[in-house]
């Protein structure tokens, strides 16, 4: 696994550092329980999509992009259809951005000041496509309040020790690997925060308007 403490910029931080905590006091004194298709209400499930194989983000991965396959097995994979070309993703990761059809599908993130190699395993991957969604529908673009009616209510968070970087979890997340990031055009954060001393800043408030930014799957 990376070490968060090698890595450009400190989402991947953030993310391991806040979301963890959020995750514990999103349900607290019980672990984060799966999501049951017949729980959810009926306009959720007709309005839930199966995403195909190639657009779902899972535990597992992203599309085609698979935790743990190589760089390389992901080349083969892919084959001409995808291009590959080496860049800054926000908060200054450094990353692959892997595109096809002139549109970025997701990032691979690497270790910072390093150059991705083709016998390197993948461990880190991030996406802010709006066609890309969990099996339950959940993705980037999707507004906080359609993902609460699918995952249950939200908690966001920053970290003042992580450059308050903003991230996201659902009370009843199904999986702890697939991370989420708000945003909130026009705003600093999507979450509406009151005055604290603290490092640790908690809402589950947000902006009318702040939707899923980006997901994170890693190993």
């Amino acid at each position: 696994m990376l070490n968060v403490k090698v890595l450009s910029g400190s989402m991947i931080a953030a993310l391991l550092a806040i979301g963890s905590h959020l995750t514990l006091i999103s349900t607290p004194g019980a672990a984060v329980a799966p999501v049951a298709t017949n729980a959810l209400p009926e306009a959720v499930k007709v309005a839930q999509k199966t995403p195909s194989a190639s657009l779902t983000i899972s535990e597992r991965g992203i599309g085609e992009a698979k935790l743990g396959m190589t760089f390389g097995e992901l080349k083969k994979a892919l084959g001409s259809t995808a291009q590959f070309k080496e860049s800054s993703y926000f908060d200054g990761l450094d990353a692959v951005a892997v595109s096809q059809s002139g549109k970025v599908q997701y990032w691979i993130i690497y270790p910072f000041r390093t150059k991705l190699k083709d016998a390197d395993v993948i461990e880190d991957l991030m996406t802010d496509n709006p066609n890309y969604k969990t099996v339950e529908g959940v993705g980037p673009g999707m507004t906080l309040k359609q993902a609460e009616a699918i995952y249950g209510k939200a908690t966001l968070g920053y970290n003042t020790d992580y450059e308050s970087q903003e991230v996201l979890v659902f009370a009843n997340q199904p999986n702890k690997k697939i991370r989420f990031a708000p945003k909130a055009e026009g705003r600093q954060y999507a979450g509406v925060y009151g005055a604290s001393q603290g490092i640790v800043h908690e809402t589950n408030k947000y902006q009318p308007n702040a939707v899923i930014r980006s997901v994170m799957v890693r190993k």
